[in-house]
This record gives structure tokens, sequence and C-alpha cells, in this order.
């Protein structure tokens, strides 16, 4: 049966990579079946309404950054009360969901998604300068630094992680030391070296109504 992760993207139309190497591999659903679940054939797609479309690019940022409903719209509101004193509301949305703990951990390769990301961290695996921190959500800022805790580092998973850490190419924003499994932030993310997966002010739209 196919994972429901999978079957998201196949009906948000866009690949959200949330099941890690699979997504990689030519053996990715939506790359077989690059059409909604339940059609046999690939069909022309009705057009969508505005708010349909609106609806759309919201599931495909939450579904990407692996939150729920709740969590995702506290996020978009607070990017709301920024209008005005902001150049780019955009920009500040992306800069406070690429900062969270988990998705740091997955864009340094320490796990193949966030939902893994997720499950490492609060399994204590991680230190914030030099202190664990269980909580996938905390926003790392410049100057933080990410470790491992001295059992994990030892850990079987972790140690199978250092070859392909050495040829892994984080976000200029982040510093990886591949060798010592520790890392740095250095700067901050920007909306252009994210690439989202959705029309960002479609979004803003969205929750404005």
């Amino acid at each position: 049966m196919q994972n429901l992760k999978c079957k998201t993207c196949r009906r948000l139309g866009v690949k959200l990579f949330l099941k890690g190497e699979k997504c990689f591999s030519p053996k990715c659903p939506i790359i077989k079946k690059p059409y909604p679940p339940g059609q046999k054939i690939k069909r022309r797609e009705r057009g969508f309404s505005e708010y349909g479309k609106a609806l759309k690019e919201k599931q495909r940022l939450r579904n990407c950054y692996n939150l729920g409903e709740k969590q995702f719209s506290n996020y978009v509101k607070k990017a709301l009360q920024k209008q005005g004193r902001t150049k780019d509301i955009g920009a500040f949305l992306i800069k406070s969901l690429e900062s969270r703990f988990d998705n740091v951990v997955f864009r340094l390769g320490f796990a193949s998604s966030r939902s893994q990301a997720r499950q490492l961290i609060s399994h204590e695996h991680f230190l914030i300068n030099k202190k664990k921190v269980d909580i996938p959500s905390y926003q790392l800022k410049k100057g933080d630094k990410i470790g491992l805790t001295a059992l994990s580092v030892k850990k079987e998973v972790f140690l199978k992680l250092k070859p392909v850490l050495k040829n892994h190419q984080p976000p200029s924003w982040l510093k990886l030391d591949y060798e010592k499994m520790q890392a740095e932030v250095i700067g901050e993310p920007s909306l252009e070296q994210a690439q989202p997966p959705a029309e960002i002010p479609l979004i803003f739209e969205f929750y404005s109504k």
C-alpha cells in the first residue's frame, strides 16, 4: 500500500521530500504516477477557484515543513503582523520555518526527512550550545552550535552517516563539520535559497480572508 506521505505529494502535485531517500529514487510514486491518487490515468485537471489555489499552496508549504494546521497558521499570522515593519513578509515566514530545529537537522543531513529529524530531536540526540534540546520548533539563530550528545555520537545510526555527510552540501547559512558531527549557524536563511514549493503570496491571501 502506498504511503500516506507519498499520496500527499501526488495529491498536491509537487514533490515535498517527505520520505527521505525514496524521494530521490526512480521509485518515487510522484514520478511513476504524476497524477492525484484514485485516478487510473492522468486526466486534465479542472481549474481551481481562487480559494482552491490558495488552499493548495498553503497545503504544499505546510506539509513540506511537516506542520499541523494550527502550528502553521501561527507562523503565517506572526508574519502578517510584521506587515509594514518588514519589506518582505514572505521572506520572514520562510526564515521562521527554515530556522526551526527540525528543519536545520534535516538541512544538515543528519536526518533524511523533517519527520525523522523531529523524531531524533524528541529522543534527545542533539545539543544546542552544549545544552540538550528536545523541542523541534526551537528557533535557531546566527552563532548557535549544534552537536550530538556523548551517547548519541557513538550510535551506529550516526556513525554510518559520516561518509554520507562528507559529500553533503548544506545551505550556505549552515557550516557542517562532518568529522566531529557538529555544525554552526553562520548566517540567516533566505527565501531564494530555500526555494519553497509554493506561491507564498497566495498563502497570505488565504489567511487574510
